[in-house]
This record gives C-alpha cells, sequence and structure tokens, in this order.
C-alpha cells in the first residue's frame, strides 16, 4: 500500500461522526417519495425516522444531531438533490454552477463516513451520486469565493475528455484567481484553454482516490474537502470535512505524496 493511500486511508478511519438522524415531518407528499429517501441512505450511518412536529411546515426534512436540530430542508429539495445531481440541475451552461445549491441536511452531513456503490455494484445509481453532489458543491463553494487553492483527483485524467459537463466546469474554476490542480493517470492531453496544474503518476493515490478540496485565500470562507477512496470496482468509501485542520491534512497529502 502506497504512502498516500495508508494516509487518506488513516483520515477516514479517524472519522467519528456523532448521533444523526434525518427526520421527515408532518409529511404530506405519498409514500414513494419516503421511501425513495429511506432508499437513498439505506445501510448508511444515518438514520431515517418521521415525526409531527406543529410549528414546522409541512414535508420538512430536520438533520437531527446528539439531540439537536442542525439544518432543515424541504423535502423537496432533498428529494431533487438525490433525483437529478447528475441531470441538468447539476450541468453547466445558462446559471450552472450556481445551480448547485444542495440541500443543507445533506452537505451537513460532514464526518460521516459512507459505504457507496456506483452502476453496475449497484442497483441505484444513486448511492454513488452522493459523492457527486458533494464534490459540484465544493467545486460550486470554490467558484463562488474565486481565490484559493481547488485540488481534485480524477483516477483518469481523460474523465476530463469524456465528461464535458465535468471539463467546462473546471475551465470556468480556472477562469478566476483560483490555482486549480487536477491529478490523474496520464491517459488524456489537456487542452491549452484548460489552465490547470497538471499532476499525472501511477501510484496507488492517483488510481484509487476522488478528491476534491478548496482552501480559500483567507479564513473566512469555509474550508471543505471530500475523501473517497475506491474499495472494489465503483465501490467506495467517502467522506467530507469542512474542518480547516482537517482539509490542511488532506492538502498536505496531495502535495507531499502526489
Amino acid at each position: 500500500m502506497s504512502s498516500a493511500v495508508e494516509q487518506l486511508w488513516t483520515l477516514v478511519r479517524e472519522t467519528d461522526a456523532p448521533e444523526q438522524s434525518l427526520v421527515v415531518v408532518n409529511r404530506t407528499e405519498v409514500d414513494p417519495i419516503q421511501r425513495l429517501l429511506a432508499t437513498t441512505f439505506d445501510g448508511q450511518s444515518v438514520d431515517i425516522t418521521e415525526g409531527d412536529v406543529p410549528d414546522a411546515a409541512d414535508d420538512t426534512v430536520l438533520l437531527v444531531r446528539d439531540g439537536e436540530v442542525v439544518a432543515s430542508s424541504s423535502l423537496q429539495s432533498v428529494i431533487d438533490a438525490c433525483l437529478l445531481v447528475n441531470s441538468d440541475l447539476y450541468r453547466t451552461g445558462p446559471g450552472g454552477l450556481e445551480q448547485s445549491r444542495a440541500s443543507s441536511v445533506i452537505t451537513e452531513l460532514d464526518q460521516t463516513v459512507f459505504e457507496l456503490r456506483g452502476f453496475p455494484a449497484a442497483e441505484k445509481e444513486m448511492e454513488k451520486l452522493i459523492l457527486i453532489l458533494i464534490s459540484r458543491f465544493i467545486e460550486g463553494h470554490a467558484l463562488e469565493h474565486g481565490s484559493g487553492v481547488l485540488r481534485a483527483t480524477f483516477q483518469e485524467l481523460s474523465r476530463l475528455g469524456t465528461e464535458n459537463d465535468t471539463r467546462e466546469v473546471y475551465r470556468r474554476l480556472a477562469d478566476t484567481d483560483l490555482s486549480v490542480h487536477v491529478y490523474g493517470v496520464n491517459d488524456w492531453e489537456l487542452p491549452a484553454n484548460l489552465d490547470t496544474v497538471l499532476h499525472t503518476g501511477d501510484h496507488r493515490g492517483y488510481r484509487e482516490s476522488w478528491c476534491v478540496l478548496f482552501r480559500p485565500a483567507s479564513a473566512e470562507p469555509r474550508h471543505a474537502a471530500l475523501l473517497s477512496l475506491e474499495t472494489g470496482p465503483n465501490e467506495w468509501v467517502g467522506t467530507w470535512t469542512y474542518d480547516p485542520q482537517k482539509v490542511r491534512r488532506v492538502d498536505e497529502i496531495l502535495l507531499e505524496e502526489f
């Protein structure tokens, strides 16, 4: 096991999520909507429950952590995120990344370790889409602030060649004052108009990691890092953090080991 992979796994194993649950309150939506939410988080360390709260709006999802409500979103916004993260809602074009405002009850599930699968390992591709959602969320956050450092590992650089929407995202990011760094196995030549710093290699860190990291130029904007590792064909263990110290540790691993 390479030093890079060992260090990234250490960060994942250090993650200790508090007791938390998503509570759907005052639900009026039909049962299939509730089942979709439950299916999305099936097998994860996040319980899905229901309840009636007199002072809350109908069809609201609460993130309850250690007995306290830390975030709330409409049920519809959560379902839209689950269903549409890989569709036009999150694609570039008019509005582009500015539209990728993930529901806070999802983005605030930081410090939670997810075990996720993509097709064909999972019957429902939406499992892996949670990681895509958070990737887009961090990229949109970086674009909004426009300065600092953004790092992203792609496994194969050809993903930027075949995924037109992703390539457009990184073209827009590179047009800001951000220092944009992309990492991957060198199987594709970046076009000249994609002004990023390129890092290539073929050790396991390149081949098995999926990281998106934003370190702002000042202390005030939120630091953010998605950290996930492939454990089998299209199977992932992933988490994300806004803790500046942990974000710096991921940054240091990418700087020193890639």
